[in-house]
C-alpha cells in the first residue's frame, strides 16, 4: 500500500498533470502499463516554433516543404533553433499519436511519440496472429536506465481481468466529453471540446 493517497499522487509527485503521454515521461529504468483506445494512429509531422515569449508546436498532416512551413508559421512565430547546431533548426519529426488508458494515471491520455524503435514494435506486435486486435491486449512501455538509441521496448501483455469493464468506461466518458485527436493537427486540445 502505498504512503501518498491515490487521488494525490499526481499532486505529490509535482509538475504538470495533463493528460498526455509520451515515452520520455517514463522513468529511466521503470516502464508504464497502457491500453490502446484505438488501432489507427494519428501521423503527422511536428515542429516547434516561438514568439519570443511562448513556444508553440505546429503539425501537418503531409510533411511540410519550408513555404508550407513558412505560411503556417505567419510572422509572429520562428522555429526553434536545434540544440546541438544552433545555426540550424530543429528538425521537423514524425509523429503517431493514440489514445491510450493508462493504467497509472487511471484515466484516457494522448500518446505522442517519433521514437522509430516504439513505431516499430508497434508495428510488429500488430502483424503477429495473436495480438490482431491490438485494443483486446495491454501494453508495457519500458526505458532503460542508460539513454541509447534503443531505450524504449515495447511488450504486449494479457489483460487482467475485469480490466476491460474499466478501460471501456473511461473511454467512454472520453468521447461523451468531446475528446477528438483530430484537434492536434489544428493546435487544439484532444481532451478539450472546441
Amino acid at each position: 500500500m502505498s504512503f501518498i493517497p491515490k487521488n494525490y499522487a499526481s499532486a505529490a509527485a509535482g509538475g504538470n498533470d495533463k493528460p498526455y503521454f509520451a515515452p520520455n515521461k517514463v522513468e529511466a529504468g521503470g516502464q508504464v502499463k497502457f491500453a490502446l483506445l484505438d488501432d489507427q494512429p494519428l501521423c503527422y509531422w511536428e515542429l516547434w516554433a516561438t514568439d519570443g515569449e511562448r513556444n508553440k508546436p505546429f503539425r501537418f498532416e503531409d510533411e511540410p516543404n519550408p513555404s508550407a512551413i513558412e505560411a503556417e508559421l505567419g510572422p509572429n512565430f520562428t522555429r526553434r533553433p536545434d540544440r546541438k547546431n544552433p545555426e540550424q533548426f530543429e528538425p521537423v519529426k514524425f509523429y503517431m499519436s493514440v489514445p491510450i488508458y493508462n493504467y497509472v494515471k487511471e484515466r484516457v491520455e494522448t500518446f505522442s511519440f517519433y521514437q522509430k524503435t516504439v513505431m516499430a514494435e508497434f508495428d510488429q506486435i500488430s502483424q503477429l496472429e495473436e495480438y490482431k486486435d491490438l485494443k483486446a491486449i495491454d501494453f508495457v512501455l519500458t526505458r532503460a536506465k542508460e539513454d541509447s538509441p534503443s531505450m524504449y521496448g515495447l511488450r504486449p501483455v494479457p489483460r487482467m481481468a475485469g480490466h476491460a469493464e474499466k478501460v471501456d468506461a473511461a473511454w467512454t466518458a472520453a468521447l461523451e466529453n468531446g475528446y477528438d485527436i483530430s484537434r492536434m493537427l489544428t493546435g487544439g486540445q484532444p481532451h478539450v471540446k472546441a
